[in-house]
């Protein structure tokens, strides 16, 4: 079914998002980042430029959803902040997650995820999802096992780092993904290495999508080891609330995991980023710390640092590009909209709109603790009744990892960007090419 009405972007501004937006964003890694991408990305200031294109394209056509001209595809672009809330509020139907692309990049390692389903299969994954994430309540119900486990690994990785004196992203990552193994799996996983090698693997394979053929064998056996874990689930993990919890018919729950791991590799980067900020603004630091001589939660409600979690994928989107399809053809008040039709919503552009959001190219966690933006799209975790089910378990352990970082400790930047309060942050983080100065907090 054609469009009617819906304005469409010239050949010339097509290629100008394609070629400014488009290619850059998918060139860093759609499912996992290429450090060499992101690093070349940082230096030529890409994601700055990224928004100013999409800044003037808007200004060309202000009303409505955006259809681009392409030959092969019926893709739309969302532009206004309504549009884009409008297509939260309404997705699964008829604005689905189970995009063409996603489904392609995402088969790869978890095919029957919930995020890539669709009708009655989808709501059995996705309550079963929301079940044993806890996805309504800011803290889990298994948080005194985890936030130890977290203050462990963080406290393991600070020793190393007053040893060698300084803390590289690299031995951050590999805490980080101790913690996200004893978290999911539990304790006897904390150095099994071999899932978290195979999804990263085949998440390099996702990066290419449709390009690349799935390398069934490995993603067989990936989720035969996911399998076997639920089988054999070590209490307090949430391999153990998945196991246990009851499960409608196509639930898969081997296919639900994938996602876990998956979605806590950039957590981590949000915590390292946030770090290296905390390095260079004095204020937020403090603020942290006033929080966390004052909590009497146990490091499981820290506002603050959560928002501080939230400033950083504000700033710097793990996920900058929010798809969906239309599963039926969709009415604007501009025109119609065809079924099928692939939507993009650039994150970066909405995030970093000066002309709306105060402070909108500094570090600003405040903003996070009000209602002053409320109604804005900013969506970190993507937004409306598809948002991000581990949202909640996702701030408890990355702001318990922050204040564990930072409670004891002084940072500053040895390596990598320079960010300055007093001026806009950079549009890329380059978090690869930080290396952090640690000393003892005298």
């Amino acid at each position: 079914m054609p469009t009617t009405g819906l304005p469409t972007a010239s050949a010339l501004d097509t290629a100008r998002l394609l070629m400014g937006v488009f290619l850059p964003t998918v060139a860093k890694g759609p499912i996992i980042r290429r450090p060499w991408a992101v690093g070349l990305t940082a230096r030529l200031d890409l994601d700055t430029r990224a928004v100013g294109i999409v800044k003037k394209v808007h200004a060309r056509y202000p009303d409505g959803p955006l259809m681009l001209k392409l030959p092969v595809r019926k893709q739309a672009m969302v532009l206004a902040p309504g549009d884009a809330n409008t297509v939260l509020a309404r997705s699964p139907e008829p604005f689905s997650p189970a995009s063409s692309e996603k489904k392609a990049a995402l088969s790869h390692f978890q095919p029957y995820n919930s995020l890539i389903s669709r009708g009655p299969v989808r709501t059995v994954r996705r309550a079963l999802q929301e079940q044993v994430l806890d996805t309504d309540h800011p803290v889990h119900h298994l948080a005194a096992t985890f936030v130890p486990v977290v203050e462990e690994e963080m406290q393991g990785l600070l020793d190393e780092a007053m040893r060698t004196g300084s803390l590289p992203w690299g031995d951050f990552l590999d805490a980080w993904y101790r913690v996200v193994r004893r978290v999911v799996f539990g304790d006897h996983a904390r150095d099994d290495k071999n899932l978290t090698a195979m999804i990263i693997r085949l998440r390099k394979d996702g990066n290419w999508s449709f390009l690349k053929p799935v390398r069934r064998k490995t993603r067989a056996r990936f989720l035969k080891g996911i399998s076997d874990e639920l089988a054999n689930a070590e209490p307090g993990s949430l391999a153990s609330v998945m196991a246990a919890a009851p499960k409608g018919d196509d639930a898969e729950p081997a296919h639900q995991v994938p996602q876990w791991l998956f979605a806590f590799d950039p957590a981590g980067m949000a915590v390292f980023r946030a770090l290296t900020v905390f390095a260079t603004h004095p204020e937020a630091m403090a603020a942290a710390r006033r929080e966390i001589d004052a909590d009497t939660s146990g490091r499981r409600h820290l506002p603050y640092l959560r928002a501080s979690v939230l400033e950083a994928l504000r700033l710097w989107p793990t996920t900058p590009m929010i798809l969906r399809q239309t599963t039926q053809p969709v009415q604007w008040a501009q025109g119609l909209m065809p079924a099928d039709c692939g939507i993009l919503i650039y994150a970066p552009y909405f995030h970093r709109d000066e002309r709306s959001l105060r402070s909108a190219h500094n570090f600003a966690p405040e903003r996070w603790l009000t209602d002053e933006d409320d109604g804005w799209p900013l969506v970190p975790f993507s937004g409306g009744p598809v948002v991000c089910p581990g949202k909640q378990l996702v701030l408890l352990l990355t702001s318990a990892a922050l204040a564990s970082l930072v409670d004891g400790h002084d940072l500053r930047i040895e390596e990598g960007q320079a960010l300055d309060p007093g001026n806009p942050l950079p549009g890329t983080m380059d978090n690869y090419s930080v290396r952090l100065g640690v000393t003892a907090r005298v």
